[in-house]
């Protein structure tokens, strides 16, 4: 199945792509679906009253990743792409008045987010552990129509039937060179001496013209910038209880006050780094707009990567910015076609553990590694992410994961540096490693993935 740069690379808002950006998307598609609804139950009136009841990971910590407020947003017609701070505020100040929001397309529909947004503590929907149920009822209470819509993770979203059907849609002969494995992708880079960033922008052309694509890339990277920037130029205590302080301005103040001393330890380079992704995520855990990479968990990863090739490899060229991004874009696509990117699915292994795949096989690329290495330095990374929990403390995108994507950080440039010492040729393949995260996450017991019944999220007293 072709996935995009773009669906890989997405523009959003925090905390988190499954729980924020994908219930806000799903709010939008039950709009339009009402717009055109056939199945309108015999009986029933107009339109009166919306609710949504979440299931699985998105009711057990929804709260904590603002899933009510994606929703309330949603129906009143914010993407993650026109969100602006306050929005929230100013359309519950207008509830409050008179109880009704103002729909795009419909007369104003009674809701109340208290009540009509409904947190279902009880067994998930069978087919994903990111499952909500939208309906509409008239002003008797009688059903109208209703809908089911799942988050898969990255802010990707899909109907039941969609997901049911995900494995029967494949596009990829649409393009010049389909692959879905890894060893698919190595043979035909081998074959016609292309390399995977190439062969990745190819495909992208049947799509979109080759200026649509340069500006889309640069849009990613300067968001993913930005995000950096702004972590490091901010204090203040992160949003949602657990009073956690921001450290990233302080630590990155820190750092620059040592630049210069012969004194400086090697390892050093690693808070560098750690630095950079924490300042993405910390933006993230406040509900600032960030890029999806692939997911808003572990979106520091990728950009910190990046900054650590730009900002302290010796000659570093910002013209390879594209070809990193395409080469990892192209190793997210084979991940989230063979496993998956959701940590309510499969834990954070699929989280960073596919953002660090993914920057290793970005890295090394530019480094000029072999499409040997580049599938190597992208097993390395996420092998070491095998069996990693998502146990968020509180429900909130903090606790363990700012830190968490600082390492994931270190792990995907060791991860490349290591591939670019060897030639290619190792033991476990991408593929294999691939099918052990996903398998490692089917077996993985549900207080471990995104439910905060587990691991730290039970361990740690909160403040």
């Amino acid at each position: 199945m072709f996935l995009s740069v773009f669906d890989i690379f997405k523009i959003g808002i925090g905390p988190s792509s499954s729980h924020t950006n994908g219930p806000m998307i799903a709010t939008s598609m039950f709009l339009s679906y009402l717009k055109t609804a056939r199945d309108i139950v015999p009986g029933s009136k107009s339109f009166h009253r919306i609710t949504c009841t979440l299931y699985g990971s998105l009711a057990f910590t929804g709260k904590g990743h603002s899933t009510d407020k994606a929703i309330l947003l949603g129906i009143a017609g914010i993407s993650p792409k026109n969100f602006e701070t306050g929005l929230v505020n100013r359309i519950q100040e207008e509830l409050h008045k008179t109880g009704y929001i103002e729909v795009h397309g419909f007369p104003a529909i009674k809701f109340n987010p208290e009540s009509d947004i409904i947190f279902d503590y009880g067994p998930p929907l069978k087919q994903h552990a990111n499952g909500m149920i939208f309906k509409v009822v008239d002003e008797d209470g009688n059903l109208c129509t209703s809908k089911t819509f799942f988050s898969i993770g990255g802010g990707f979203v899909k109907t039941d039937s969609e997901l049911e059907n995900l494995n029967a849609q494949n596009n990829s002969q649409n393009v010049p060179y389909p692959f879905s494995t890894a060893a698919e992708m190595m043979m035909l880079a081998t074959k016609n001496n292309i390399s995977i960033s190439e062969m990745k922008k190819q495909n992208e052309l049947i799509f979109l013209s080759e200026q649509s694509l340069n500006s889309g890339i640069q849009e990613i990277w300067k968001f993913m910038k930005n995000s950096v920037e702004a972590g490091l130029n901010e204090y203040g205590i992160l949003p949602g209880g657990l009073k956690l302080r921001r450290r990233a301005k302080a630590i990155y103040e820190s750092l620059n006050s040592e630049k210069g001393l012969n004194s400086t330890a090697p390892h050093v380079v690693n808070d560098w780094i750690s630095v950079y992704a924490m300042a993405v995520n910390e933006v993230n855990a406040a509900g600032g707009k960030i890029v999806t990479a692939p997911t808003n968990g572990a979106a520091g990863v990728i950009p910190a990567t990046l900054m650590y090739y730009l900002e302290h490899v010796p000659n570093a060229d910002p013209n390879k910015i594209s070809d990193f991004l395409l080469t990892a874009a192209a190793i997210g696509g084979i991940l989230k076609a063979n496993a998956s990117i959701s940590g309510a699915e499969v834990g954070c292994q699929g989280e960073v553990g596919s953002a660090a795949a993914m920057a290793a096989a970005g890295l090394c690329a530019i480094l000029g590694g072999s499409v040997a290495q580049i599938e190597n330095a992208a097993e390395i990374a996420l092998e070491h992410h095998l069996g990693m929990t998502c146990d968020p403390i509180k429900g909130l995108v903090q606790a363990p994961c700012i830190e968490r994507n600082g390492l994931g950080a270190i792990k995907a440039v060791s991860a490349a540096s290591l591939a670019l010492r060897g030639d290619g040729i190792h033991l476990v393949s991408l593929d294999a490693c691939i099918k052990t995260m996903f398998d490692t996450g089917k077996d993985m017991m549900a207080k471990y993935k995104e439910t905060s019944q587990g691991g730290l999220a039970v361990n740690v007293i909160e403040c």
